[in-house]
């Protein structure tokens, strides 16, 4: 009788793990040995019940295809997010949980959430997982040979170029000429922060306070026009992953960098980090800490409480450490205290306590309409780069592109906001009211609560301003966005 009753409940106990398995989807294919060997593993122990998969798809399939399953109701449980728009238009749809009062949310700073937020912020729909940031790598070797050191001005920076380019033995500074996206995100928006005073010029770019023609932004594509003379033979054809194999066989001298890079470049090559060079010694630094990687739940999902126990996982220490020391160059968004391993990663984090940060300028409500901005601003960006249009001429079509859309970069520009360090953004509320606000939160019932506690204050330093109420225009750009994304 008793074997019965023993057979009956594995019976229902397997009957609870079958229900109780989770599908990542994501966009970072390369990290799926990572989930797999290291941070499934890890939430599995600790939870015993649930049982995860990881899902990858080439990067720019992932939102056609997510859209694509998640209208057929076949999409995984577990929703990657991309930040700003793309996940918003997701959650307008109905297609993340809104996550506002979840535990272990507290353990994110604002800055951290607002990328998986309504403009609002009034409702948050993804965790925040990680950042990626931008710099320059250098090569130790080469630098010991020519008897350099680490510039950290930008005359220093060219001094050091021009003396490698003297020598002639090595490239002195890697960076793909046929990709617009590496001249925008590594190039334009790496050195820019410097020169628009970081979240002070963003949100005075959102706010029309600030245009893409005055100067401040017209000398970031200067210094760009500067590179293509370092950029060695062939550097306008060469692709990205031959850019990157130029610097990890020990070829170039500097490479323009993102911090994604950390972990394929370990090993092969021995370097440093370098912050984005200022105009003289003692300025203040600015340097793109970009939020880039979060994640949701899908409400079709058929294991809301399994779902929710792992997004309350993503909040803990656990993860935060294992998550930022296991690939190198993602940083963790969160609050708590643990020190990075690898020597570069642990360098780049410092900055935040060294410099204020900011995230991509393209990224945040100015790429709703058409011309897209962030499109703009790759193609601009690699034509200074290629010296097939001025710097000027650049930043004239910014603006140009912005003004046929966007209410307040057309009518004049505030008063004082010409020069720059200058900016100076009202504290006016973000309008939510992009769409229809979806329904109240799923949320099952006995969910259990993060045993997580926040250990240590933000340590990323970020301005105060707040974003300005996004026009009817921009409204109506996410709304068009809403149904365009779906394939």
């Amino acid at each position: 009788m008793a074997n019965k009753w023993i057979g009956a409940l594995s019976l229902l106990l397997c009957g609870q793990l079958m229900a109780s398995e989770l599908v990542i989807e994501s966009w970072r294919i390369d990290d799926k040995a990572l989930w797999e060997q290291k941070i499934i593993p890890a939430f599995e122990a600790a939870h015993p019940g649930i049982q995860v998969k990881f899902n990858g798809v080439q990067n720019v399939e992932y939102m056609p295809t997510l859209w694509a399953s998640l209208k057929a109701g076949k999409a995984g449980d577990l929703i990657t997010c991309r930040p700003f728009d793309d996940s918003l238009a997701l959650f307008k749809a109905g297609h993340l949980v809104e996550l506002s009062e979840m535990a272990g949310m507290e353990n994110f700073p604002s800055f951290a959430q607002s990328p998986w937020q309504t403009d609002s912020g009034a409702q948050t729909f993804c965790v925040p997982m990680a950042s990626v940031i931008h710099g320059f790598f250098y090569n130790k070797k080469i630098f010991s040979e020519l008897g350099l050191t680490v510039p950290q001005t930008r005359e220093a920076f060219f001094a050091a170029l021009d003396k490698v380019k003297a020598d002639g033995r090595y490239v002195p500074l890697a960076v793909s000429g046929s990709e617009s996206w590496v001249a925008s995100e590594l190039g334009f928006q790496n050195i820019g922060p410097n020169y628009w005073k970081g979240e002070d010029g963003r949100l005075a770019l959102i706010g029309g306070q600030e245009r893409f023609n005055n100067p401040q932004y017209v000398k970031v594509f200067e210094e760009l026009a500067r590179w293509r003379d370092y950029l060695g033979e062939g550097g306008e054809s060469r692709d990205y992953a031959t850019t990157n194999e130029l610097f990890t066989s020990g070829m170039a001298a500097f490479y323009a960098a993102g911090s994604w890079e950390i972990a394929p470049f370990t090993g092969k090559v021995d370097f440093g980090v370098m912050r984005p060079p200022v105009a003289k010694q003692g300025d203040g630094c600015f340097f793109t800490d970009h939020t880039d990687i979060g994640m949701g739940m899908n409400p079709a999902s058929k294991n809301k409480e399994a779902a929710m126990t792992f997004l309350q996982w993503l909040t803990t220490p656990q993860f935060a450490e294992l998550y930022t020391n296991s690939l190198p160059g993602f940083f963790s968004l969160s609050n708590h205290f643990f020190e990075a391993t690898n020597p570069a990663a642990r360098e780049m984090i410092e900055w935040r306590d060294q410099c204020d940060s900011t995230i991509r300028v393209a990224t945040q409500i100015l790429s709703r309409g058409t011309p897209k901005l962030g499109d703009e601003l790759a193609e601009v960006s690699q034509q200074v780069l290629l010296g097939t249009v001025a710097p000027k001429a650049a930043a004239d079509r910014l603006e140009q592109g912005l003004k046929g859309w966007y209410a307040p970069h057309q009518g004049n520009q505030g008063k004082g906001q010409e020069c720059q360090g200058e900016a100076s953004v009202p504290a006016v509320p973000v309008s939510g009211a992009i769409g229809t606000e979806p329904a109240a939160p799923v949320v099952p019932d006995g969910q259990a609560p993060s045993g997580a506690s926040a250990t240590q204050p933000p340590s990323v330093p970020v301005s105060g301003a707040v974003a300005p109420a996004p026009p009817a225009e921009v409204e109506e750009a996410l709304a068009s966005e809403l149904e365009g994304a779906q394939p």
